[in-house]
């Protein structure tokens, strides 16, 4: 039998086990919903490229080429049996997502920086960002004293604590600098910079120590400097006209660069669920695209002659389609905006094409073609946050499509008067955020640790006043900045950008307003993804098991226990688990890692590191550069200094070391110092009541031998 067919009535009940029962229902209402198998096919693709970043060795291409043929073949013989052309198209498309996968890794490969390197850096200038009171330069084409051509990064990210930067994209310039290679996790499973520099082919990341000087003036060579150079040259207009917090969100909004806010800011806005205004999505591609067309639409509309002769509608289309995509080449083109671009230019297509354009298949279709040319982006907050917000949005509008067509046909909404229409708005707006926030809760959960309660209050505000004031005196600045007249339109929505700030302070400020949250399991992102597919993509009852897959997600998070001990791969810093929260050990260099143990562990704060003490919940005292950390009737030695090795070593307990031990400890139960951190990076430790390691685990175990991942000896601290 195959899928596609459905069984007679009675045909299920009657003659088989409950085993062939539920295959028959399955198969019933997979036959049902045929319309509805082309939308897993990006889940198949997606599925390949998620096989291939969880391998714990770099693999070939042709496993990828080879379920993707077989694939195909099983599709030519779909006439055999239909069914095979339903495992053709998954297998062909799982095979195409780890082919391109794979493809992808070795085309970008490119030199790592294989130490730390301090000295001139010379380089061209290829992109310039903001920074609260400096700049971030991307620099290629570089040059470092003593560091062979071979083993010099392609490109180089740095930043300039400089309120000055008088170059521009295409400039040559060389300045002092201290450069390393890029970190690895702070803890396994957390977020990997190293994969991420990767795929940008940055080798090396570091700051400035001294003022950079000028080498040889240059221009911006290819279409993406000359974009740079733009974004560049408009931020620069747009923070002068805007000082402050109001021009960062201003440019971060109109051209993309999002690093100039400050810090107070950026916590308001993610403790407020206002944080996604910052990205440019579908969000600000909608208004703008709604602005242009409707600018040019009524503009022509007011010349009769054109009006009659011109399908002004199309023209308009036309207009906000080419604008959109200057927006999006301006913005520098992320993962949310090439999906909300790819969806936009399909609905305006369908404006031209006279046909309507909002469905699932869309969504899909840009999930696919982004996932081929970025695989690397499945794996980026970025990319599963904007389809899971807009899928969830989608599927809700077909969900309720009978209802709007019985009212559109009664005539109900067309009978409302003002305040009816204004209500209705309020309760759409809320009904849209309600709907995307619970389906990105999970993801901004499993990412950030942290979900904002106030959310749909702070949104309902704050969107409206966006899409009302905001967005069109930015529409109105880009227009006039040919002109250098930007600032008459800056102004006005500088009051704008401070009343949405002032929305998110106070939104912030709410009790509860923010809610913090433990790591969860890798499992969770599974569950969670497949759950919210399957509830999204189906249409009958049995999409309900969706629910059943979200629910297990966030289940599971108490089984994922926070470590007992934390070590940075630098060395340079250390954290213990106590009964009261996170108490640290840095030094300098070692905020990120802080932050980011803080975080996984939902925790708000953190205990200062007992010197010359005891923590607060006495688990761990402290005496001249030795610390002893208490579990049960055991002892774990911790040693911040190397003059307390001696001491450390004295009975055999379990020995921890940022220095490191030289054969010292040999009697030590087992331990970890800072060679072992160099070979294996970062390591979490988890204890047993006894004092035991129960288990130990490394961010080099965790990633495997992968391309991003540095050979243990390929560096020197």
């Amino acid at each position: 039998m195959s899928v596609a067919a459905t069984p007679q009535p009675g045909v299920a009940a009657a003659g088989h086990g409950p085993a062939a029962r539920l295959v028959l229902a399955v198969a019933d209402r997979l036959g049902a919903e045929r319309d509805r198998w082309a939308l897993w096919t990006p889940v198949a693709l997606g599925l390949g490229i998620a096989i291939y970043f969880e391998l714990p060795s770099e693999p070939p291409l042709w496993p990828g080429i080879a379920v993707a043929s077989i694939g195909l073949l099983l599709c030519a013989a779909r006439s055999v049996a239909p069914a095979l052309l339903v495992i053709g198209v998954t297998l062909a498309a799982g095979g195409l997502g780890f082919g391109a996968a794979v493809w992808r890794t070795q085309s970008v490969a490119a030199p790592v920086l294989a130490r730390t390197y301090s000295g001139a850096v010379e380089g061209r200038v290829v992109e310039i960002g903001m920074l609260p009171g400096g700049r971030r330069v991307v620099l290629d084409e570089v040059i470092l004293r003593g560091v062979k051509p071979g083993a010099t990064p392609v490109r180089v990210r740095l930043s300039i604590r400089r309120s000055a930067f008088p170059y521009r994209t295409g400039d040559r310039i060389s300045l002092p600098a201290v450069l390393r290679p890029p970190a690895g996790p702070a803890l396994p499973g957390a977020f990997d910079f190293q994969r991420f520099a990767w795929y940008q082919r940055l080798g090396a990341v570091g700051y400035a120590i001294g003022a950079p000087s000028l080498i040889q003036r240059g221009r911006p060579a290819g279409i993406v400097m000359r974009i740079d150079e733009l974004r560049r040259g408009l931020t620069e207009r747009i923070t002068a006209a805007l000082p402050g917090d109001a021009g960062a969100f201003a440019a971060a909004i109109l051209t993309g660069d999002q690093n100039g806010l400050s810090k107070e800011a950026m916590q308001a806005l993610r403790d407020s669920g206002l944080a996604h205004i910052l990205s440019i999505s579908g969000l600000h591609l909608a208004f703008a695209a709604g602005l242009m067309m409707g600018l040019v639409r009524y503009g022509l509309a007011l010349m009769p002659g054109v009006a009659v002769r011109y399908p002004v509608k199309k023209i308009a289309a036309i207009a906000a389609l080419l604008g959109s995509a200057f927006y999006l080449a301006l913005a520098g083109a992320p993962v949310p905006a090439q999906r909300a671009f790819g969806m936009l230019a399909i609905v305006l297509i369908g404006v031209l094409t006279d046909r309507t354009a909002l469905t699932l298949r869309l969504v899909c279709w840009a999930a696919a073609v982004i996932l081929v040319i970025q695989p690397e982006s499945l794996t980026g907050a970025s990319f599963q946050l904007s389809f899971a917000a807009v899928v969830a949005l989608i599927a809700a509008w077909e969900a309720a499509r009978q209802w709007r067509a019985r009212r559109h046909a009664q005539g109900i909404d067309r009978a409302d008067g003002m305040r009816q229409r204004v209500g209705r708005y309020a309760a759409d707006s809320v009904l849209t955020t309600l709907i995307a926030s619970l389906a990105t809760s999970g993801f901004a959960v499993y990412h950030f640790n942290r979900l904002s309660l106030v959310g749909v209050i702070a949104n309902l505000l704050a969107v409206p006043l966006c899409g009302v004031w905001v967005m069109p005196w930015g529409l109105a600045a880009m227009l006039l900045a040919p002109l250098g007249l930007e600032w008459l339109a800056l102004a006005p929505m500088g009051i704008g950008i401070d009343w949405t700030l002032d929305i998110a302070r106070w939104a912030a400020a709410l009790p509860g307003a923010a809610s913090l949250a433990p790591s969860m399991p890798g499992a969770s992102l599974w569950l969670l993804t497949l759950g919210g597919v399957w509830l999204c993509f189906w249409r009958g009852r049995w999409r309900c098991f969706g629910l059943l897959g979200v629910a297990l997600a966030f289940a599971v998070i108490p089984l994922q226990r926070t470590p007992d001990l934390m070590i940075s791969e630098d060395a340079r810093a250390l954290a213990i688990h106590s009964a009261r929260g996170l108490v640290l050990y840095s030094t300098r260099g070692a905020r990120i890692a802080g932050e980011t143990w803080t975080r996984r562990a939902g925790e708000s704060g953190v205990e200062r590191w007992p010197d010359g003490a005891a923590s607060a919940d006495g688990s761990l005292r402290c005496t001249g550069g030795l610390c002893v950390l208490r579990r049960g009737g055991a002892q774990v030695r911790l040693v911040v200094r190397p003059d307390a090795l001696p001491r450390a070593c004295a009975d055999g307990a379990p020995v921890v070391s940022v220095v490191p031990l030289r054969n010292q400890c040999r009697d030590a139960a087992w331990t970890i110092d800072r060679f072992d951190l160099w070979r294996h990076g970062a390591h979490a430790v988890w204890l047993g009541d006894d004092g035991r390691a129960i288990r130990i685990e490394t961010t080099r175990e965790a990633r495997g031998e992968r391309p991003w991942v540095p050979r243990a000896g390929r560096r020197s601290q």
